[in-house]
């Protein structure tokens, strides 16, 4: 893929950026510039550039505002002491943006021009790469839209893959704390067959009034349960789960419906390098409450690309509430290994972390 670069000319200037990375939120700042392609099936990917970041034009009558034709990705780009700039497991991200092009009737980008889009935008802004103080990174976005302007029902046939970027700062400002969770009774993400394991804007949506639930009963975040028979333990919000058995096992959520989260893979691979066996299985509710209960299960973990690894406090539910885990031990030591590969502090074993700069 050819990309041609047009620099902008109103970039953030050094002050104003040094600003920005000593407290960067979370997508609130984006950076200089952002990469386009588009697709036809005349021509296939074409126009790959990389512009400055400015709003998009749309016809009203553009497909992905009527009938939520779109994906995306979550990543970091992280500074190392050395001054240079990685990114974690990529080509992953480029298989599940695969993955989820498929379910939603799009276009498959291909693995090396994802990962070239990502480098070579990352290259352009690699000032606004945080220095690695905090856990700050920077996070980016690939997205896949439908642009057709059409109000047929049917997969467009103009797309259009973007990647933007933001700096981030720690998930955690007051350092790590488990998180409490409202088990939701009424709201669920997918069934099967459905969209829950694609990385799609309608399952986020279909989650907010749930949290909205969450934090009404002054939660964290929210428990889905499958859609069948409310029942099985599928995900969080935006986050995979782990429980802690205290003969070293430890279980995860089947995928299926749920999103193959790129954090929670890495994990499963870490704990068997821990000499943990991880057992990818559905996993009742009732199984969480009595484990917790009688102590059999000693920890609860979430993952995901923006807080990494959190552990997991009470779970709460109309009318009762199941009492944290007695410890975090194994959380926090696979949570610091992480993070030490990819802020290069720690040797890849897995080769996972991939130089941009």
């Amino acid at each position: 893929m050819q990309i041609s670069t047009t620099p902008s000319t109103s970039q953030v200037d050094d002050a104003r950026l040094a600003e920005i990375l000593a407290n960067p939120g979370f997508g609130v700042h984006m950076t200089d510039h952002m990469f386009t392609v588009e697709w036809t099936p005349d021509e296939g990917w074409h126009k790959a550039r990389i512009t400055p970041y400015g709003p998009l034009a749309m016809d009203p009558a553009t497909a992905v505002l009527h009938y939520a034709q779109e994906t995306f990705e979550g990543m970091k780009a992280y500074r190392r002491d050395d001054g240079s700039v990685w990114t974690f497991r990529p080509e992953e991200n480029a298989k599940r943006m695969q993955r989820s092009s498929h379910r939603l009737a799009f276009p498959e980008l291909p693995v090396d021009d994802f990962v070239a889009a990502v480098d070579e935008l990352v290259k352009v802004d690699q000032r606004w790469v945080p220095e690695s103080e905090g856990e700050k990174s920077l996070y980016i976005r690939p997205m896949m839209i439908a642009t057709e302007a059409f109000l047929g029902v049917r997969p467009a046939q103009h797309v259009t893959f973007m990647v933007i970027a933001s700096p981030a700062g720690a998930y955690f400002k007051g350092g790590i704390k488990p998180v409490t969770l409202w088990l939701t009774t009424e709201y669920t993400r997918a069934g099967r067959g459905g969209m829950g394991a694609a990385k799609t804007g309608g399952n986020y949506a279909s989650s907010l009034v749930a949290q909205q639930e969450a934090i009404a009963q002054g939660c964290d975040q929210v428990v889905f349960l499958d859609a069948q028979e409310l029942t099985y333990v599928e995900e969080l919000g935006g986050m995979n789960l782990y429980f802690v058995y205290d003969d070293g096992r430890i279980v995860t959520p089947e995928t299926g419906t749920i999103l193959e989260g790129i954090t929670r893979s890495s994990i499963i691979e870490l704990l068997g390098k821990f000499g943990h066996q991880v057992e990818e299985r559905r996993f009742s509710i009732d199984e969480w409450r009595d484990g917790v209960t009688s102590g059999a299960i000693t920890e609860i973990f979430a993952c995901g690309t923006a807080a990494v690894v959190t552990p997991v406090g009470s779970l709460k539910w109309d009318g009762g509430e199941a009492p944290a885990p007695a410890s975090d031990e194994l959380t926090m030591k696979v949570r610091q290994a992480l993070v030490d590969i990819q802020y290069g502090r720690a040797d890849d074993a897995f080769g996972w972390m991939h130089r941009v700069v």
